[in-house]
C-alpha cells in the first residue's frame, strides 16, 4: 500500500511547499498574531489553521467538499460567513489603536481564543475546500491503495510540510517584532496594516467565485 516513487513525493512536496508559502488569509493571520502576541500567539494561530486544514481534508475525503462546490447556495453562504469573519477581525484590529502590538501585557487573548480564531479563518474559507477537492485527487495513483486513504494521506502531508515552513516564520517574525514592538507609533501602524489586510482578504473572498 502507498508504494509511491520518489518523483511522486518530490512533485507533491514542491506543490505543497508553494501552497504553504503563498499569501492568503492563513499566513496573514498567523504572522499578524505573531506580531500581536509573540511566538505563543503565532503558534496558537498556526495550530488553529492546521486544525481547520485537517477539517477540510476530512470534508474532501467524505465528499462534503464536492457538495459544497456543486451547491451555489452552500458555497455562497459559507463564503459570506467567512468573508464577514475576516472583515470583523480586520475592523477589530483597526479599532484597537495599536494596543495589540505593545509589549506583552496581562489580559491579552490567550492560546485557545487565538487557536479558535485560526481554525475558523481556515474552516470558513470555502476556497480551501475547493482547492482541496481540486488538488488532492491529482496525487491519487491507481493501484497503490484505497482512494479515500490516499486523499487523507496527502492531506495530512500538507500539514506535515507546513510544519517545516510555518514555525520558522513564526519564530523569525517574533524575533523581528521584539526589536520593533516598543517603537513609538509602530504598534498603531501594525494594527492598521493588519486590519486593512484582513478586510481586503475578506472582500476578496466575498467577491470570489467557485
Amino acid at each position: 500500500m502507498f508504494g509511491y516513487g520518489p518523483e511522486h513525493w518530490l512533485a507533491f512536496a514542491t506543490a505543497a511547499a508553494l501552497l504553504n508559502l503563498s499569501p492568503g488569509p492563513d499566513i496573514a493571520f498567523i504572522l499578524g498574531k505573531t506580531a500581536q502576541g509573540g511566538r505563543r500567539a503565532g503558534l496558537a494561530a498556526m495550530l488553529g489553521v492546521w486544525t481547520g486544514t485537517l477539517g477540510h481534508v476530512g470534508f474532501a475525503v467524505v465528499g462534503l467538499s464536492a457538495l459544497l462546490v456543486s451547491s451555489a447556495i452552500a458555497f455562497t453562504l459559507v463564503k459570506w460567513v467567512g468573508a464577514g469573519y475576516l472583515v470583523w477581525l480586520g475592523v477589530k484590529a483597526l479599532r484597537s489603536g495599536g494596543t495589540g502590538f505593545v509589549a506583552p501585557v496581562t489580559g491579552r487573548p490567550g492560546f485557545w481564543p487565538t487557536f479558535r480564531q485560526g481554525m475558523l479563518v481556515n474552516l470558513l474559507n470555502p476556497k480551501v475546500a475547493v482547492f482541496m477537492l481540486a488538488f488532492l485527487p491529482q496525487f491519487v495513483v491507481a493501484g497503490v491503495g484505497p482512494v479515500p486513504a490516499q486523499l487523507a494521506l496527502h492531506g495530512v502531508m500538507i500539514i506535515v510540510i507546513a510544519g517545516f515552513i510555518e514555525p520558522p516564520l513564526v519564530l523569525a517574525g517574533d524575533k523581528v517584532m521584539r526589536r520593533l514592538r516598543d517603537r513609538p507609533g509602530f504598534g498603531l501602524w501594525l494594527d492598521r496594516t493588519l486590519g486593512a489586510v484582513l478586510i481586503a482578504l475578506g472582500l476578496k473572498l466575498a467577491t470570489s467565485r467557485t
